[in-house]
């Protein structure tokens, strides 16, 4: 059993007692990737798995969860909404390397500065911010330009034992993961032409920033290339783009 899948299998497990999913098309050659890193006893297989559904409400719920042994475990969890509803983004990027962990879990906003998309969606995940954030203290600097993207409830730590993440950020991902499933059950379609038009670009403005920053690039490049990296993570990763396009 590795690090991050525990978490891996409770979203599933809520997603199926809670939602409608359908299958969302990984592309050829995502699905199961392997590599083999280091030499002599460091030497270990880096096994990258991908998981991928839809539901009526949500274009894409996707997971990229890479297994390194002792030197690397990551788990991507992204949720991206149809572009008729206006709800935020679910976002979790879980990674452990050999010097420690950094955590990052958020609802993405689609409008950060609109008070009222706040109210609706910010300020209630607050009380499960400040309930974590005592055993999760701020994991410190932070790229200024990402900081447009989180909303004020954004869980970034770096927790120095492994038990912490076994305990007090499994903890974290369940209620955070279940207040979006609530706001998802509660979301109602969007009709207004204007409003459908700026969630689309706001979808985008996220999904190119997140293409063009993923700081799993380097890793990937290294252990599968660049070519089939770069499909990755626009094909399949951050893919609505080439859907839009299709």
């Amino acid at each position: 059993m590795t690090l991050y899948q525990p978490f891996l299998d409770y979203a599933i497990d809520q997603l199926q007692q809670s939602l409608e999913l359908q299958p969302y098309p990984i592309p050829n050659g995502f699905e199961s990737k392997e590599a083999i890193t280091g030499k002599g006893k460091r030497q270990e297989t880096i096994l990258t798995q991908s998981y991928a559904c839809q539901t009526p409400k949500l274009r894409q719920v996707r997971a990229a969860h890479v297994q390194g042994g002792k030197a690397l475990q990551v788990l991507n969890f992204v949720i991206f909404p149809r572009l008729n509803y206006d709800l935020p983004f679910f976002g979790a990027d879980l990674v452990t390397l050999p010097g420690g962990h950094l955590i990052a879990i958020d609802m993405q906003p689609l409008f950060r500065d609109s008070p009222d998309y706040q109210a609706r969606y910010s300020e209630p995940v607050i009380p499960v911010f400040e309930q974590f954030k005592t055993h999760l203290p701020w994991g410190g600097d932070f790229p200024e330009e990402a900081t447009a993207f989180f909303s004020p409830a954004f869980l970034w730590t770096r927790p120095q034992e492994t038990r912490d993440v076994e305990t007090h950020v499994f903890d974290a991902f369940k209620a955070y993961l279940h207040a979006y499933l609530t706001f998802v059950e509660q979301a109602e379609p969007i009709t207004d032409s204007d409003t459908l038009r700026e969630i689309e670009a706001a979808q985008l403005r996220y999904i190119r920033y997140r293409a063009e920053k993923d700081p799993a690039r380097g890793m990937f490049t290294r252990f599968y290339g660049s070519e089939w990296t770069e499909e990755y993570i626009h094909g399949f990763l951050f893919d609505l783009e080439r859907q839009l396009s299709a």
